[in-house]
């Protein structure tokens, strides 16, 4: 159901060693089928080792890069990743507010796998009270839905107590990512309307760099071409358990999931 004139949009950071950030977001779209655009709010120096340094760019690129795309070319359907700074935060809420997309998919980008913190701590209310509320779905892993609400998230019950409580900041679905149990992988779908498990199997993998970044603009791509939101989050897992079982070693450290594992025969 791939239409590649439909128009999806990253809000991130840029990853110079591609695997995560605005990189993965663009693979995916072009994997599952969408026309993808970029607003880059921060450069990271970083490789399958680790974050090294971020440097954001100015609020007036980043207000610039957000008018001209959705002037030109509207998307369907916005993916916001890395959003490190209050201002930044703010910019991006007040710009979005203008254009209106039909899908605000909010993936909360706090700590990198390597421990680097890529959200500033002064960002965080920020993010909850302006960005969250704005979102269709907000797709938190176990460590951001802990920061965000304060609970701590040992069991599936936890897991949907937290997913209720930024269910009511404002989004309409929150996507609780279970990867950082023990068991197996199982996520929670909540809104107000549901609660649906999706469960696979715990992959064995070491390269699983931009797990988080692939797998929420897998959404907003399922999204922006039509399917209900339980059926792009289910066909999102099924595509991000692919890319991580088809991962491959490049680098030194956590190499990247393989995108366009669809297009092997």
């Amino acid at each position: 159901m791939s239409n590649y004139k439909i128009p999806t949009l990253t809000i991130a950071g840029s990853d110079s060693s591609g695997g995560a950030g605005v990189q993965a977001d663009l693979k995916t779209f072009s994997a599952i089928g969408t026309y993808g655009m970029s607003v880059i709010t921060a450069i990271t120096a970083q490789n399958t080792q680790g974050v090294f340094l971020v440097e954001e760019l100015s609020n007036e690129i980043i207000r610039k890069q957000i008018e001209v795309v959705c002037e030109d070319i509207p998307p369907v359907a916005v993916k916001i990743g890395m959003v490190s700074s209050p201002e930044i935060i703010l910019e991006i809420v007040e710009s979005l507010k203008k254009y209106k997309p039909k899908y605000l998919v909010v993936d909360p980008v706090m700590i990198s796998k390597s421990g680097y913190y890529l959200l500033k701590v002064e960002a965080k209310q920020n993010l909850v009270k302006y960005l969250i509320p704005e979102a269709f779905i907000v797709t938190p892993n176990v460590l951001e839905a802990e920061e965000i609400t304060g609970v701590k998230i040992n069991s599936l019950d936890d897991m949907k107590e937290a997913g209720e409580a930024i269910l009511k900041m404002g989004p309409k679905y929150v996507l609780m990512k279970g990867g950082h149990l023990q068991g197996d992988a199982v996520d929670l779908l909540i809104g107000e309307d549901i609660i649906e498990r999706f469960t696979s199997e715990r992959l064995d993998r070491k390269n699983t760099h931009g797990t988080g970044c692939t797998l929420s603009s897998a959404i907003a791509s399922y999204l922006a071409l039509g399917y209900s939101i339980e059926k792009a989050v289910g066909l999102s897992k099924d595509y991000i358990t692919e890319a991580i079982k088809r991962s491959f070693d490049i680098g030194h450290g956590v190499g990247p999931v393989h995108h366009f594992h669809n297009f092997e025969r």
